[in-house]
């Protein structure tokens, strides 16, 4: 399936501003950082793990998983490698995984390679190998995985909704979210007619979705608490405080965070150079801390 010229060109400048960010970066050596395992069936589904080697063989650590952006075209475990180690560092078992991308998998893919990723984390290979505490989940996301894991929030806190993708729960406490940088809602009058790289996401008719689009009406109390977070220089900034607003009507713990100035642009937490953008995940982990049970 042939990508649209705006999805080609977005792949094309992102691999090589993402290059000229990570040029020269390693793992750091306090943590172990396990590549490749595999969630679905496809070569595509593939997860890495990382964590503090640190640890005593029986601890336990609260678990991020990642959702890497890329306009649902772009994107890949290995390029959040560095970000995700970042997230370790702070005393996290982190999972960075690839989900299938458009537009070969078009929409709901990835939120079903998500749900597959954390029905993985469950099995007894990996949750008795790794420290794993998945009774403390957080999911993070940037972009548009963003958009992912705020759509996957209603996923998991509203039945209703969750039948709308005939999907099982995986057995985890969803403990919290990490939105960034990202936009968090899709109407159908936004996407009708529209080319690019949203047609590339949803295709020709986005209405054949239905209800599945229409996440803002299953949003409720249950939803998982959310830490939001943008800077002045980034292009989604418009969309960080409706977002604060609509969970704070719906009686959702949240917080919502501006960082920066004009300079500082989209994904800007991604680069681990940046001391901005670490202080961001500082506060954004802090977050996570406080809703630990």
């Amino acid at each position: 399936m042939k990508i649209s010229e705006e999805g080609r060109l977005f792949i094309e400048n992102c691999t090589i501003a993402d290059a000229k960010r990570d040029e020269g970066l390693t793992v750091p050596e306090s943590i172990e950082y396990v590549e490749g395992i595999g969630y679905g069936d496809t070569d595509k589904q593939n997860l890495d793990i990382c964590f503090p080697k640190s640890l005593d063989g029986k601890e336990k650590l609260p678990v991020i998983v990642s959702v890497h952006g890329g306009a649902y075209v772009y994107g890949s475990a290995k390029l959040y490698k560095y970000y995700c180690a970042s997230l370790a560092e702070r005393g996290f078992c982190v999972v960075n995984f690839n989900y299938r991308l458009a537009p070969e998998y078009r929409f709901p893919t990835p939120l079903i390679d998500l749900n597959l990723v954390l029905e993985r984390i469950t099995e007894s290979d990996i949750k008795d190998n790794y420290p794993l505490d998945l009774n403390n989940v957080f999911i993070v996301g940037d972009s548009a995985g963003a958009q992912i894991a705020s759509q996957y929030g209603v996923i998991y806190s509203n039945d209703k909704y969750r039948e709308l993708f005939d999907m099982d729960l995986p057995d985890i406490a969803l403990r919290g979210l990490g939105l960034n940088c990202g936009k968090y809602v899709f109407l159908d009058e936004e996407l009708d007619g529209k080319d690019g790289i949203y047609h590339d996401y949803f295709g020709d008719n986005s209405r054949s979705f239905g209800e599945k689009l229409n996440m803002i009406e299953y949003v409720n109390s249950s939803y998982p608490p959310s830490y939001i977070l943008s800077a002045p220089g980034d292009f989604l900034l418009p969309f960080a405080k409706p977002m604060k607003d609509f969970l704070d009507m719906k009686g959702v713990k949240n917080e919502c965070k501006i960082y920066g100035d004009e300079k500082t642009g989209h994904v800007f937490h991604v680069d681990v150079r940046s001391k901005i953008g670490q202080g961001a995940n500082d506060d954004e982990t802090a977050f996570f801390r406080s809703l630990i049970k």
